[in-house]
C-alpha cells in the first residue's frame, strides 16, 4: 500500500451545507424578530453540547461496530458531524477548498483553508484537510504540525492519528509510527490497511515474540 492512500480525502456532501433560512416564515410575508443575544447564545452551547454526546456515542459505536461495513456507514457520519460548523459561510468555503483540492489547484485551496483557519482557528476538520493538502505537495513538516493541531482538539481523530503514522513512518521514526497507528486502530480498528502495517512495524521495531 502507498503511503498516501491513509491520506485519501473524503468528499465533503454538498447537502448539509445548502443554505438555510435563519428565520422561518410562518406565513406569507410574515416576519420574526432575531432572539436576543442571550438565547442566541444558549441555542448554540446547546448545538455543540449536542454535537458532543453524538460524537461520543459515533465513536462508541465505531469502536464496537461488528464488520468493517458498518464501520463505514459509521465513519461516514463520523466525517459529516466534523465537517459541518454552525456557520455557513465557513461550511461553503470548505466546500470550496474541496473543490479546488480534487482539482489539484493547491494553491488556491490553500489560501482557502488559511481563511477558514484564521476565521475559527477551533475549526478541527480545516486543519486536517490544509494537513492532508501539505503532505499532497511533499511538505511534510507542515503537515505534521497541522496533524498535530488536529489531535489536540481531537484526540479520536483516527484519520489524523493514521497520517501522522504515515509522516513519522516516512521519515524513519518507526517506533512513534508504531504508537500512532496503534492509537487508531483502538479507535477504528476497521482501518483500510492499518492493521497489516502494524504487523509489519512491530515486527520491525518489538522482534518476533518469543
Amino acid at each position: 500500500m502507498k503511503l498516501f492512500r491513509v491520506f485519501l480525502i473524503a468528499t465533503l456532501p454538498l447537502a448539509p451545507f445548502a443554505a438555510q433560512p435563519l428565520f422561518a416564515q410562518t406565513g406569507p410575508g410574515a416576519t420574526q424578530k432575531a432572539p436576543p443575544a442571550a438565547t442566541k447564545r444558549a441555542q448554540k452551547q446547546k448545538k455543540q453540547l449536542d454535537r458532543a454526546q453524538q460524537l461520543d456515542g459515533l465513536f462508541a459505536a465505531l469502536k464496537a461496530a461488528p464488520s468493517a461495513q458498518i464501520a463505514r456507514q459509521i465513519e461516514k457520519r463520523i466525517e459529516g458531524t466534523l465537517a459541518v460548523t454552525d456557520s455557513d459561510t465557513l461550511n461553503l468555503l470548505m466546500v470550496r477548498a474541496q473543490v479546488t483540492i480534487e482539482a489539484k489547484e493547491f494553491k488556491t485551496a490553500q489560501e482557502l483553508l488559511d481563511s477558514i483557519i484564521q476565521i475559527n482557528p477551533r475549526y478541527t476538520e480545516a486543519w486536517a484537510r490544509r494537513a492532508t493538502l501539505h503532505f499532497a505537495r511533499k511538505d511534510i513538516y507542515r503537515s505534521l504540525a497541522d496533524l498535530r493541531v488536529v489531535i489536540a482538539q481531537e484526540p479520536r481523530h483516527y484519520q489524523a492519528l493514521a497520517g501522522l503514522g504515515v509522516i513519522l513512518q516516512d521519515i524513519g521514526e518507526e517506533k512513534r509510527a508504531l504508537e500512532a497507528y496503534r492509537r487508531a486502530l483502538e479507535i477504528n480498528p476497521h482501518l483500510e490497511a492499518i492493521p497489516e502495517i502494524v504487523r509489519r512495524l512491530k515486527l520491525q521495531v518489538e522482534g518476533r515474540d518469543i
